[in-house]
């Protein structure tokens, strides 16, 4: 991954030498009047910024763990305060509240907070960058779902209430014929774990995980077949947009307040997925370090399909405004009750 090092300024003065001039017919005496060397003093490092980050256990955190471990060594411009939560529940209030800066959140969870922070002065909240596409699998404990008109009468487990997994099951049962309310039932776990847990003892479960635990669970328990890929699925019924699973957030005030901070943070955070996605080998070793996974090959073979990338931009502007509008066009809850207007998205 990239490395930041802090430059260091020294200015060094000049010196000046004055001489006297010499006439043709009469000596001037000679003078010692030479200048005192001047030496400025060398500027000082700026110090950094806190940046207080919010991430989720999962993808998120996977692409910012090069960012992580550079921080802890020392070697990145800004002072970066990561701390890692199990469910997007725990992340929304500390938005709120001003308790983190930045938040690595659920794509439509980030139309929600802008709409619930909205007042008077304009957006409160902006999303700056994509970092994940979809990455979300119907798995199987059999062999019995080929389409999702095969999910009628089930039973699915599913964690993200509320968030972009219910949203996108939803949408892709309705577009199926399928009500999600009388044609299917499903039962919200608060964490991927326990989605795990019932697919690993139940036989016949269905559930809905997100990569890398759809990783993790196979690897452990191989009898446990990708059924439907949501991605797939969804390109399937809406070919002009593209699922995002995950996006960073940033509070308008801390932006406003050190926008150059937050730019150098962003190019850190573009650098580390980069390292993730080239470097998997060595980024699985942290992500295991972290405990996102259980152990370093199980997350280097995660990594690929977990789609973690930085996007930006006008093409952020592009893909994730073509998102929430399906979200919103379904059920307008999904993105707060209606789609987030310009002020949404930060430009660089």
């Amino acid at each position: 991954m990239r490395r930041r090092l802090l430059p260091l300024v020294a200015a060094v003065g000049v010196l000046g030498l004055l001489a006297g001039c010499g006439g043709t017919t009469t000596a001037e005496p000679a003078t010692s009047a030479t200048a005192e060397a001047t030496v400025e003093p060398a500027e000082a490092p700026a110090e950094p910024t806190t940046i207080r980050i919010a991430s989720l256990k999962g993808p998120t955190t996977m692409g910012l763990v090069g960012l992580m471990a550079d921080a802890a060594a020392g070697e990145t411009a800004e002072d970066y305060q990561v701390t890692m939560y199990g469910t997007p529940d725990e992340i929304v209030p500390l938005v709120v509240q001003g308790g983190v800066d930045v938040a690595l959140v659920p794509a439509n969870l980030a139309a929600v907070l802008y709409a619930r922070t909205l007042d008077a002065d304009g957006a409160q909240v902006q999303v700056a960058a994509i970092n994940t596409l979809g990455m979300l699998e119907v798995l199987e404990a059999g062999d019995t779902v080929h389409s999702v008109a095969d999910l009628a009468g089930r039973t699915v487990y599913s964690t993200g209430k509320g968030a972009s997994p219910e949203y996108v099951l939803n949408y892709l049962l309705a577009s199926n014929g399928l009500d999600p309310a009388t044609d299917v039932t499903v039962e919200f776990k608060s964490e991927a774990t326990e989605v795990a847990a019932l697919l690993a003892a139940e036989p016949g479960a269905v559930g809905v995980l997100p990569q890398p635990y759809v990783t993790v669970l196979q690897t452990q328990n191989p009898a446990i077949r990708t059924a439907l890929s949501l991605s797939d699925e969804w390109a399937a019924v809406t070919p002009d947009s593209q699922m995002v699973t995950g996006v960073v957030v940033v509070r308008t005030a801390f932006l406003a307040e050190h926008p150059e901070a937050f730019e150098t943070f962003l190019d850190d955070y573009e650098a580390s997925t980069e390292f993730t996605n080239e470097h998997p080998a060595e980024a699985a070793t942290l992500i295991a370090e972290a405990g996102i996974v259980p152990a370093a090959p199980i997350a280097e073979a995660a990594i690929p399909a977990c789609n973690i990338t930085f996007i930006d931009g006008d093409e952020l502007r592009t893909v994730l405004g073509g998102y929430l509008q399906v979200l919103a066009d379904a059920d307008p809850a999904a993105v707060g009750g209606s789609v987030p207007g310009d002020d949404f998205y930060y430009r660089r």
